[in-house]
């Protein structure tokens, strides 16, 4: 079974998640770098969505188990490779020349958060799912970059507060905070609106492309420039 899949819907291209709780790994970024090339590459897609066929989960965040039992292995290269990887997923839809609509059927926890933080657009569904940054109580910090573009999804109030408590937040938390462009009923109408929605985005790459990259400039600097820091001395946790 495919880590990441995708189909097309007319011009829109539907990217599905497509594990059990889709936890973040190298197998994960490598399969959704992949997948995101090849959406890109194909003239024809005017809008993405990013979806899951989790029912529970959109992403549940980084594989904490898999980075663990890496990190046994000396200079844990492979843990380096996903933060890497990860990283330029991040940096790929943030600059993705076509709108990308995060359609959030379910939990969105951590680094699966984060990965919504870097659509352009998101929509939940009010029947399942929490939103949250669990860091604060798992010891993880984020890297500067996370921080860099979670502020451009969400208001400086509310991420203070999701950041610095764990809280989990609902859809219509979100929605009432512009989170979200909407906050729908179920899974079902979720899908159907983030289509719809995508379907109408009728945008030239050109000026698309080019507007994100001025505008994600900044974000863009401080995820390449945090690397040395951050990933290859491997501070990534804090114990106290």
């Amino acid at each position: 079974m495919s880590i990441v899949k995708w189909e097309k819907a007319n011009n829109v291209a539907i990217v599905f998640m497509n594990r059990e709780g889709n936890k973040q790994n190298l197998a994960f970024a490598q399969a959704m770098n992949s997948v995101l090339a090849e959406v890109i590459n194909d003239p024809d897609i005017t809008a993405t969505v990013l979806a899951s066929t989790d029912p529970k989960h959109w992403s549940i965040g980084v594989d904490v188990e898999w980075v663990l039992s890496q990190m046994k292995e000396p200079g844990a290269p492979r843990v380096k490779e996903f933060m890497y990887t990860m990283n330029e997923v991040f940096k790929k839809l943030l600059l993705f020349p076509v709108p990308v609509i995060a359609a959030i059927n379910g939990h969105a926890f951590g680094n699966g958060a984060l990965l919504a933080c870097t659509c352009d657009f998101r929509m939940m569904n009010e029947a399942r799912g929490f939103f949250c940054f669990p860091e604060v109580d798992l010891g993880i910090p984020f890297l500067p970059g996370m921080t860099a573009f979670s502020r451009k999804a969400i208001p400086e109030y509310k991420l203070n507060e999701l950041v610095f408590t764990g809280k989990k937040a609902t859809a219509g938390e979100l929605s009432a905070d512009h989170v979200l462009v909407k906050s729908c009923e179920n899974a079902e109408v979720l899908m159907e609106e983030a289509l719809s929605f995508a379907g109408k985005l009728q945008k030239k790459r050109g000026i698309f492309g080019e507007l994100k990259k001025r505008m994600h400039k900044s974000i863009i600097e401080v995820l390449e420039k945090e690397d040395p820091a951050y990933i290859d001395s491997l501070f990534l946790f804090v114990k106290d």
